[in-house]
């Protein structure tokens, strides 16, 4: 996935506080902002699968509750190899809604 570092106003942020002076803490300012990017895409598109699987779930149709609970099962545990959530919070989430899936 690419991100547009231009586009993002964490670029602008980033070009204005830059208080750092070695070339090393230079490159780790470059390398939060673009990880803080990724990361929040990625979260966004977890929250987009889990807002449709709730209201899958509200509406009682568990075909479609099933299969976007499958993609959220594997979203959720992709960002929690990669760090961006942490693992314990994956698994409650996966736990909770796996609960509510199966009440259908």
């Amino acid at each position: 996935m690419k991100i547009h570092l231009k586009d993002s106003h964490l670029w602008k942020l980033r070009q204005e506080t830059t208080v750092a002076h070695h070339k090393s803490a230079k490159k780790r300012i470059r390398q939060t902002v673009t990880k803080t990017l990724r990361n929040r895409v990625q979260r966004s598109e977890n929250r987009t699968i889990l807002k449709a699987l709730r209201s899958a779930v509200s509406e009682s149709n568990k075909e479609l509750a099933t299969e976007l609970f499958t993609k959220a099962q594997s979203n959720l545990a992709s960002l929690a190899k990669k760090g961006v959530i942490k693992a314990r919070a994956a698994a409650t989430k996966t736990a909770k809604l796996a609960k509510a899936v199966n009440g259908l």
